[in-house]
C-alpha cells in the first residue's frame, strides 16, 4: 500500500454553532461548512441557495462579436459547422449548440474528432472534411483556443471561425471573429472554472431573447454531465447549474438520458453528482475512448425511443469493453511490476507496452499513480514503434515541466500539472525513463508527500443513515467540495472479504463490540497488510444505498493505517533515507546497528515471507527501526543471501553465521557515515 498523510481539518466550533442556531440548519452541517472556509451567514445562505444565479454572459470578452456572427450566420443560411471534442465534456457541449441552433432554424452540423486518427483539437485534415460539406462557418466548442496555424488554415480556405473553449491561453489568439473564454484577463466575470459546455451554454444564453429559466430547463442536464465529467470546480455558477441539472436527470425530462439510466440500472433512484460521475460520464465517455463519440452525440439529442434505446446500449457495450481492455492492461502492468520491481520504486513511474489502447491508458496512469502515490506515464507502443503515452500526477509535482525537459524524445507532448499527454518512439523510452527520473531527482530531491484531507474525527457510532440525509445539503460534492471524509479510529480487524472478483475488499471491524463494514475499492486481499486483530484506523465517506425499498448505509475506505502510527515520524524518515541516497545528508540513524538486523530478521522469520512493501513492513514492525535503517538492512539481507526479493519477500536457507557488517551496501554506508 501507499501511505498518504492525514490532515485533520479544523474550524471555530463556537462560530460554527452560532451559525446554526442563527440560519436554523443541523450543528454538524455548520460545522462541514465552516471547515470548507464557508462561515458566515451570506456565504452559508448562498451555498445553501436552492436559486440559479447566473451572471451576464456578455461580460465574456468577445461574446457579442460571437452572437453577431452566428445571427449573421442564420440571416444568410449559411452552414454552420459545431467542432466539438469526444470527451464527455465536448459531447455535451455539441449536443447543446447543436440542438440550439437547430431549433433556431439553422443549417448545422457537427463534428467530432476520432480520438485515435485525428487527435485531440482541430487538425487539417478534419477542416478539408468540413470544408468538403460546404461549411461557412466553424463554431468550436472545449477547444480551439490552442489552434493557431489551424484557423489560418480556415481562413485560407474561405472559411470563417469562432472558438469558445475553456482550457488555458497561450501568448497569442487564434485568428477569429470572436474568442470566448472565460481566462481572457478582459473579461469582467469574477468566476472562470466553467467547463466547456458552460461557456457553451453562456454564449447559448446571449443568443436567446427569452427567459434564462427557459434554457435551464431544456440544457441544464447536459451542462451537468459535462460539468462533472470535466472534474471542475463544483462552486460558484457550476454549482447552480449542476443542481438545476440534477433535477432534470432525475426527472427523465431527455429521452436519451432516460435510456441510459435504464440500462445502467440506475432508473430507479435519485443520482447524486457522484452517481452522474461514476455510472453517466464514463458511459458517455466510453464512445470516444473506443469508438465514435458522435454515437454520444445522437443519444443526447434524438428524440426517438428507439434510437435512444439502440445508442444507449451501444455505450454500455463500449463502456464494458473498456473495462475489460482497461483490465487487460491494468494485468498487464502488475505483471511487468512483479517481474521487475524497481519499476515502482522509480519516483516517476514509466511503464510500457504493446497495443496499450490509446483510449485507456489515462486511466491506467491515474491507477498507478493512485497506487504507488506517485507521478506515472503509461505508454501503449503500436506495430509501427511509435508510442503514445499518457501522464498524471500527484499534487507539488509538475509532470507537465518535468515532461518538457525530456521534449527532445517526444514527437509531441502537452498538458498541465497534474496531466499530460505525449508520443514516442518505442527505442527512446528507456532514455525516457532515466531522464525524467534523473529531473525528478534534481528538481523534487524530496518527492511531494501526498496528503489526505480528514474533515473530522468521528465514533463510529455516529455513522448512519440519518447523518448522510443532514449533510446531503452539502452537495452536489465535487472538485473544491468534496464528499466528506471522517476519521474513525481504534477499530479492531476481524475479518476481510473479497468482492468484485477479487479486485476490491469488504472489511469487518469493530468497536465496542459492534461490528462495522467497510468497502474498500481498488485494494486486493492479497494487497491488504494487516491482519484479524490488528487496530486499524480508517478514513471513510458515507452514502445509502437502496434496496428492496429501503436505504441502507454504506461505509467506503478512502485509505486505512495502523492505529498509533506516527506518520510524521515515517515521512521524515523516508526524506532522510532520499536525501542521502542522493548525497545531499548524512543521518547515522540510518545505520542497521545488529540489534536493527535481528529485530528485522526475526519478524520475517516468524512470517515466513513478507508480501508486501517495504512501507509495509516498517509500519509491522511497530516503527522498532527507522525507515532508512529497514531498507539498508533489506539490502544487506539480499546480498548476503538471506533474503530474495521478487514480488515480495522470501527467506532463504542458509547455513552457518552471516557477516552483515562485511556486505558491500554496509561497508559503504559505515563508510560515508
Amino acid at each position: 500500500m501507499s501511505y498518504k498523510k492525514w490532515v485533520i481539518e479544523t474550524a471555530d466550533k463556537e462560530k460554527a454553532s452560532a451559525l446554526s442556531e442563527k440560519l436554523n440548519i443541523d450543528p454538524f452541517l455548520s460545522y462541514l461548512l465552516a471547515v470548507r472556509g464557508i462561515n458566515d451567514e451570506l456565504s452559508v445562505s448562498e451555498f445553501l441557495s436552492d436559486s440559479v444565479r447566473l451572471v451576464s454572459p456578455f461580460l465574456f470578452a468577445d461574446m457579442d462579436k460571437a452572437v453577431n456572427r452566428i445571427n449573421l450566420a442564420l440571416e444568410r443560411n449559411e452552414k454552420i459547422c459545431i467542432y466539438g471534442d469526444y470527451d464527455c465534456d465536448g459531447v455535451t457541449a455539441t449536443s447543446l449548440l447543436f440542438t440550439f441552433l437547430e431549433s433556431m432554424g439553422a443549417d448545422v452540423i457537427y463534428f467530432i474528432p476520432d480520438r485515435i486518427t485525428d487527435g485531440y483539437g482541430m487538425n487539417n485534415g478534419a477542416i478539408d472534411k468540413i470544408h468538403s460539406l460546404g461549411t461557412d462557418l466553424i463554431v468550436t466548442v472545449d477547444n480551439g483556443i490552442s489552434a493557431i496555424n489551424e484557423a489560418e488554415y480556415i481562413y485560407s480556405l474561405g472559411m470563417e471561425l469562432v472558438v469558445t473553449d475553456h482550457h488555458q491561453i497561450g501568448e497569442i489568439l487564434p485568428k477569429a471573429e470572436a474568442v470566448v473564454n472565460p481566462h481572457r484577463e478582459d473579461n469582467k466575470i469574477l468566476f472562470r472554472d466553467f467547463a466547456g459546455v458552460g461557456v457553451a451554454f453562456k454564449l447559448v444564453c446571449a443568443m436567446y431573447d427569452g427567459d434564462t429559466d427557459d434554457l435551464l430547463e431544456q440544457y441544464a442536464d447536459l451542462v451537468t454531465i459535462g460539468t462533472i465529467g470535466d472534474v471542475v470546480p463544483l462552486v460558484g455558477e457550476n454549482r447552480c447549474l449542476v443542481k438545476s441539472g440534477l433535477s432534470l436527470i432525475n426527472n427523465d425530462t431527455r429521452i436519451g438520458l432516460s435510456a441510459l439510466k435504464e440500462l445502467a440500472g440506475s432508473k430507479e433512484r435519485e443520482l447524486t453528482a457522484g452517481d452522474v460521475a461514476f455510472q453517466i460520464c464514463p458511459r458517455i465517455n466510453a464512445a470516444g475512448r473506443m469508438d465514435k463519440a458522435s454515437i454520444a452525440v445522437e443519444l443526447l439529442i434524438t428524440d426517438d425511443y428507439e434510437t435512444a434505446k439502440v445508442r444507449a446500449q451501444q455505450l454500455c457495450d463500449e463502456n464494458e469493453h473498456r473495462h475489460q481492455v482497461e483490465n487487460n492492461i491494468s494485468e498487464d502492468i502488475e505483471n511487468k511490476i512483479r517481474e521487475n520491481p524497481r519499476l515502482a520504486e522509480d519516483r516517476v513511474i514509466v511503464i510500457d507496452g504493446k497495443g496499450y489502447h490509446k483510449g485507456v491508458i489515462g486511466i491506467s496512469a491515474s491507477h498507478i499513480s493512485e497506487v504507488y502515490s506517485k507521478p506515472a506515464i503509461v505508454i501503449g507502443v503500436d506495430e509501427n514503434g511509435d508510442g503514445t503515452g499518457s501522464a498524471r500526477s500527484i499534487e507539488g509535482f509538475n509532470i507537465f515541466d518535468a515532461i518538457s525537459s525530456c521534449e527532445d524524445l517526444l514527437t509531441h507532448f502537452g498538458g498541465h500539472p497534474l496531466a499530460a499527454g505525449l508520443g514516442i518512439k518505442s527505442s527512446d523510452i528507456p532514455e525516457l525513463r532515466r531522464r525524467i527520473n534523473e529531473y525528478a531527482e534534481k528538481y523534487y530531491s524530496v518527492m511531494p508527500v501526498e496528503t489526505l484531507h480528514i474533515d473530522c474525527k468521528l465514533s463510529p457510532f455516529y455513522l448512519t443513515v440519518d447523518l448522510v440525509d443532514s449533510i446531503s445539503r452539502l452537495e452536489p460534492y465535487g472538485e473544491r467540495n468534496k464528499q466528506p471524509i471522517f476519521g474513525i479510529f481504534n477499530m479492531i480487524l476481524c475479518s476481510v472479504t473479497p468482492i468484485g472478483d477479487g479486485r476490491h475488499i469488504r472489511i469487518e471491524a469493530s468497536k465496542k463490540g459492534k461490528i462495522f463494514r467497510i468497502v474498500f475499492f481498488k485494494t486486493t486481499a492479497d494487497e491488504f497488510p494487516y491482519k484479524q486483530g490488528d487496530m486499524l484506523d480508517f478514513a471513510v465517506r458515507i452514502s445509502k444505498n437502496l434496496y428492496k425499498g429501503r436505504y441502507y448505509l454504506s461505509i467506503q475506505a478512502i485509505d486505512v493505517r495502523k492505529s498509533g502510527s506516527d506518520a510524521e515520524k515515517f515521512f521524515l524518515e523516508k526524506t532522510d533515507y532520499q536525501l542521502f541516497l542522493l548525497g545531499n545528508k548524512n543521518n547515522t540513524a540510518l545505520y542497521p546497528e545488529r540489534n536493527d538486523c535481528s529485530v528485522i530478521y526475526k519478524f520475517l522469520k516468524q512470517n515466513g515471507a513478507w508480501q508486501y512493501t517495504a512501507e509495509d513492513l516498517y509500519f509491522a514492525l511497530e516503527q522498532r527501526v527507522t525507515y532508512g535503517q529497514l531498507c539498508f538492512a533489506l539490502d544487506a539481507f539480499e546480498e548476503a543471501g538471506l533474503i530474495s526479493r521478487n514480488n515480495g519477500i522470501t527467506i532463504n536457507e542458509v547455513s552457518g553465521k552471516t557477516d552483515l557488517d562485511s556486505t558491500n551496501v554496509l561497508k559503504t554506508l559505515k563508510g560515508r557515515l
